[in-house]
């Protein structure tokens, strides 16, 4: 038998097991049987004449080779997904499966509101909603829509600008009660700033007065936007936070609006091909419609807001 001879549920297998380590956990992901994985993985070995997996008192670790076949498998995934969805859908457009991806920010506080009322107006749709700040693929399907904080550069896809969403420090009303609020640069640095760990890319974005920060003004780190906005709210510190998502809550107050405040625009985008599906179409339509009133509710606060 060569690879050739594989079809996709041998590679579906073969990913299963590289992404849980372990036979059993892989048949329980894939709603099989433990030895139906492991005839899968025995095949795909035979046909490529080498291992994938060696046994460790960790489980399975998959070998080199395995590790260069799984961006492959991934696509495969991928593609087959995107089929499925397509073929879901029924010849009147109203029903079959949306698959949305969006940032953590964006899909946890300003999405469930109006997929809430885009479901209520079609109930036939189902929606798969994908959270990361990684731009997905949309050209690989890796989702049908996106909405990004980045303009979209491939020629492929359809893309609408929606609007600049604005962006500040802030911080609980009884934090600044106790600490006090900072008026300067250096009167900040006293305080429990909430900001990123890890994330170089982000950290070098970062001004505060025109001047670059380092990871030690933050004293409270954490990679995750979701994860720093829940410390701002719990009163830990001051912390980044989207107007739009600050404007809901009274007391988030912004803190230092002269010194640091940024914009990031918002686009929708979806490969061009999709246009005609009409499911598709109705979800991009309706965020479009959305969409621009929470980047409105995003500008700047007004000078002087910031008493606590």
């Amino acid at each position: 038998m060569t690879t050739s001879d594989l079809g996709w549920e041998f590679w579906r297998s073969f990913l299963a097991v590289a992404r849980t380590g372990s036979l059993s956990a892989a048949a329980r992901s894939l709603r099989l049987t433990q030895p139906t994985l492991g005839r899968h993985v025995d095949a795909l070995e035979e046909a490529l004449g080498e291992p994938l997996f060696v046994r460790s008192q960790h489980g399975l670790q998959p070998t080199a080779l395995a590790l260069s076949l799984v961006p492959h498998a991934e696509a495969m995934a991928s593609a087959a997904d995107s089929l499925l969805r397509t073929a879901s859908g029924e010849a009147e457009g109203e029903r079959g499966t949306v698959r949305l991806a969006a940032s953590e920010m964006i899909g946890i506080e300003v999405l469930p509101p109006m997929l809430a009322r885009f479901r209520e107006r079609y109930p036939g749709i189902v929606l798969e909603v994908v959270l990361s700040n990684r731009n997905e693929d949309l050209l690989r399907r890796d989702a049908d829509i996106a909405v990004r904080m980045v303009r979209p550069r491939q020629a492929a896809l359809v893309a609408r600008h929606l609007g600049a969403v604005g962006i500040g420090l802030y911080a609980m009303r009884d934090y600044l009660a106790r600490r006090g609020v900072p008026q300067t640069a250096a009167e900040l640095a006293t305080h429990t700033v909430v900001g990123v760990d890890r994330d170089n890319a982000a950290l070098e974005a970062i001004r505060i007065g025109g001047e670059p920060v380092s990871r030690e003004l933050f004293s409270y780190r954490c990679d995750s936007d979701i994860g720093q906005l829940a410390a701002v709210r719990a009163g830990v510190g001051i912390g980044i936070c989207q107007h739009g998502v600050a404007a809901r809550d009274p007391d988030l107050v912004p803190v230092l609006p002269d010194l640091f405040h940024f914009s990031l625009d918002m686009w929708l985008a979806m490969h061009e091909d999709l246009r005609y599906s009409r499911r598709v179409r109705l979800l991009f339509d309706h965020l479009a419609a959305e969409l621009p009133a929470y980047a409105k509710t995003g500008r700047r606060p007004a000078r002087g807001k910031n008493d606590a």
